[in-house]
């Protein structure tokens, strides 16, 4: 995949993961876009590492998969990170 497509899929994906798991990120569409890009890239390893298939095609189903599941990871990470340091505010 190139660099556009790992854009429109983590644009899409950020979207969706913001969607499922709602306040964990504030910001518009540039945090979207970094939470799904970052999680298309974690979601593709943990693939590889997991299920020895990682993110292939842009129109691959499995690929559009693995970029959910790691946004979801990176957001639920990011969510745990932000509430510590918000704790200690």
């Amino acid at each position: 995949m190139g660099i556009l497509s790992y854009l429109i899929v983590g644009l899409v994906m950020g979207t969706l993961a913001k969607a499922i798991l709602p306040g964990r990120v504030n910001g518009g569409w540039i945090s979207t876009l970094v939470v799904g890009v970052v999680g298309a890239v974690v979601g593709g390893f943990l693939g590889d590492l997991i299920f020895n298939r990682g993110i292939s095609g842009f129109f691959s189903l499995w690929t559009w998969l693995l970029a959910l599941a790691g946004s979801l990871v990176v957001l639920a990470i990011y969510g745990v990170i932000k509430g510590r340091k918000s704790a200690r505010s």
